[in-house]
């Protein structure tokens, strides 16, 4: 092959390089988890029962630096969750409720936390254990009545970050 074939070969794999790139989907290297059930703000989004952006393919991706109180984890990308307005499933619950996390990559954990108006009101602490790829907790809500938003967290036991969720919820309708 003479050198100006070979230098319009290499010039066109270049230029579809970018191409494939664009082309080729999206993988989970980098997701996480997100309480599926009952289902947060990211999984109703991920369901389609509420319009939203990127979240609806990344549920399990709203991660930020530990010690948020923001259903978005401070993720502008995902600011949209941090929208009590947007048309929430409002779940009806007893005193007490289930959350379970999907996790999709499962890190060390340290702590899961779950918030009420500001305040934690269940702490369960793994103390680095790795968790399984599903987690459920049952939180007590007896100190609640009405409509409440959770915030859910789990805190990675080996980096400063956590994952964030939030669940709106009904306390004393079911």
């Amino acid at each position: 092959m003479n050198l100006k074939k070979k230098l319009m070969s290499a010039a066109g794999v270049a230029a579809a390089t970018p191409l494939i790139f664009v082309l080729l989907p999206a993988g989970t290297a980098n997701a996480h988890g997100y309480v599926s059930s009952p289902a947060s703000r990211q999984a109703q989004c991920a369901e389609g029962s509420v319009e939203c952006g990127a979240i609806k393919w990344e549920p399990q991706s709203v991660e930020g630096p530990k010690g948020l109180t923001s259903c978005s984890g401070g993720n502008e990308g995902f600011a949209e969750l941090d929208d009590d307005g947007k048309g929430w499933a409002v779940h009806p619950v007893g005193t007490s409720m289930d959350f379970t996390w999907t996790l999709t990559a499962q890190h060390a954990t340290d702590t899961w936390e779950y918030f009420a108006n500001g305040e934690r009101v269940t702490v369960v602490d793994d103390g680095g254990a790795k968790p399984p790829a599903q987690v459920t907790h049952k939180v007590d809500l007896s100190g609640l009545s009405g409509q409440q938003k959770i915030l859910a967290v789990w805190n990675v036991a080996d980096t400063g970050n956590a994952f964030y969720a939030c669940i709106d919820v009904n306390v004393g309708a079911a």
